[in-house]
């Protein structure tokens, strides 16, 4: 597999071999070391040490060979929730604990591999055999709508659609205590936690921007179901950003204050679904428009809230 990417602003002092196991999982860190010794991978075209800290504007390129991982992602007749499709897309209903895509250790029982038994040719669409058809993701216990390419072509327009901000992504959240306003907006820049790599925080020194416009739909004694508008598209962003104003998402077990962390929550995972999202054909450019309706878990736990009013 050929890399070819640039370092960013959130990825700035991070060690080489784990950019390399970050972007491409299949590649263990200590795989990723034995290349970087071999020249296999290049920082701007040299050759530099497994624990090299890369900095922003780094290109970083070469070959992680196939013999090296593990490609094997095999189709699977798991259910999929079909908003639409044609022969250029599909628009799904993810479920919520559904992963998007395989790992290492976790190769089986993905929307990949369901994705590859209800359309083999999806395969050939994606970077590398792990992301077949993805466009964008969301994480395994958020809900709700995804697009996914079935050909190439559909492949980059829609991710330059992304890329552009063109794509209009609306969420629903229950988030934990009340707002004084009904509506606002979240301008706080987000990057890679300065301790802990592998999850998100509000970064005001290598943080990238990001925006989130809200507004309160319903309001519980101690909770609000909230309308989440992205502007900006950050890894975590909606959790990320009521985590960092005080209004954690319910359920959220990383986004939370500590005390609250090993306590029961009202719900089985965050409490966050994609509503609404909005996009350009690939093929024919008309506007397109899709709404999902929430899932069984989301309405119990409204139910709940109403409850306890």
């Amino acid at each position: 597999m050929k890399i070819n990417f640039d370092i960013h602003d959130d990825q700035k002092g991070t060690r080489l071999d784990t950019v390399i196991s970050d972007f491409y999982k299949a590649c263990s860190r200590s795989r990723a070391a034995i290349l970087i010794n071999n020249s296999e991978i290049l920082v701007n075209h040299e050759k530099k040490k497994p624990g090299f800290r890369v900095k922003p504007g780094d290109i970083i390129s070469g070959i992680i060979p196939d013999t090296d991982i593990n490609t094997t992602v095999l189709p699977e007749n798991i259910h999929l929730d079909i908003e639409f499709e044609d022969s250029h897309m599909i628009v799904i209903n993810k479920k919520p604990g559904l992963v998007v895509h395989p790992a290492p250790g976790n190769l089986a029982g993905t929307l990949v591999n369901a994705l590859l038994f209800h359309e083999p040719e999806i395969k050939s669409v994606g970077e590398g055999p792990f992301r077949s058809g993805i466009v964008h993701r969301l994480d395994k216990d958020t809900s709700g709508l995804m697009v996914v390419a079935k050909t190439k072509e559909a492949l980059y327009f829609l991710q330059k659609e992304f890329k552009q901000r063109r794509v209009k992504k609306k969420y629903l959240a229950l988030v934990s205590g009340n707002f004084h306003d009904n509506q606002g907006e979240i301008n706080l820049p987000i990057g890679r936690h300065q301790v802990k790599r592998k999850i998100m925080a509000v970064n005001h020194e290598n943080g990238k921007p990001a925006r989130t416009c809200w507004k309160v739909k319903k309001h519980f004694k101690a909770a609000c179901l909230i309308e989440a508008l992205l502007k900006t598209g950050r890894t975590h962003q909606i959790r990320v950003h009521f985590y960092a104003i005080d209004h954690p998402l319910i359920g959220d077990r990383i986004y939370q204050p500590r005390r609250y962390r090993k306590k029961k929550s009202l719900a089985p995972r965050q409490m966050l679904h994609s509503w609404q999202l909005a996009f350009r054909h690939p093929y024919s450019g008309q506007r397109m428009s899709f709404e999902a309706e929430l899932p069984e878990d989301f309405l119990q736990t409204v139910s709940l809230l109403e409850s306890i009013q």
